[in-house]
């Protein structure tokens, strides 16, 4: 039997993380997590997801291995303080690899992405079915202007090329 589930916001997060220097993890308190997912028989359908993650708001859940001034510098948070992720296809490949596919926004730059999906699966959790899904990707920071770069004690670049991302989404039915 086909189930349509919704995104939890309030328990979904999504990781930020480059080499070295920045790592900020974004909880679903602050920042908004709409979408869904379908279930057939405990397999993923289809999966539409959407969400805005607010980098310049002082109430969210951050940490940094560096200062919050090179978030700022590499992201330009004050002029451009949402990143946002809206999906256009999910495809299932087999039982553990399903590819979602959508468009990122990062300092008013659109650019498609292809992201690996990957179904935790269901458990209850105080009386509610929950669904588990995490989402892993990486990004060229280049590609959406992140062109900012420090430099380490030693005058080598201190941020790496690429941006990975990790998001931890929970659903219910």
């Amino acid at each position: 039997m086909k189930t349509k589930w919704t995104i939890d916001s309030s328990q979904s997060d999504v990781l930020i993380k480059m080499r070295n220097s920045i790592i900020a993890y974004l909880a679903g308190t602050i920042n908004k997590f709409d979408g869904h997912i379908d279930i057939d028989n405990n397999e993923i359908a289809d999966a539409s997801l959407q969400f805005s993650l607010d980098v310049n708001n002082k109430d969210t859940k951050l940490e940094q291995i560096d200062s919050h001034l090179k978030m700022n510098d590499l992201f330009d948070v004050n002029e451009y303080p949402i990143i946002s992720f809206k999906s256009t296809s999910f495809e299932k490949i087999n039982k553990n690899i399903n590819f979602l596919k959508g468009n990122l926004t990062i300092k008013n730059i659109t650019r498609p992405i292809e992201l690996d999906a990957e179904f935790m699966g269901i458990n209850a959790y105080d009386g509610d079915a929950k669904a588990a899904f995490e989402i892993t990707g990486k990004i060229n920071r280049k590609d959406f202007g992140l062109t900012y770069n420090s430099f380490n004690q030693n005058g080598g670049l201190a941020l790496g090329q690429d941006i990975k991302l990790i998001a931890n989404l929970e659903f219910t039915a």
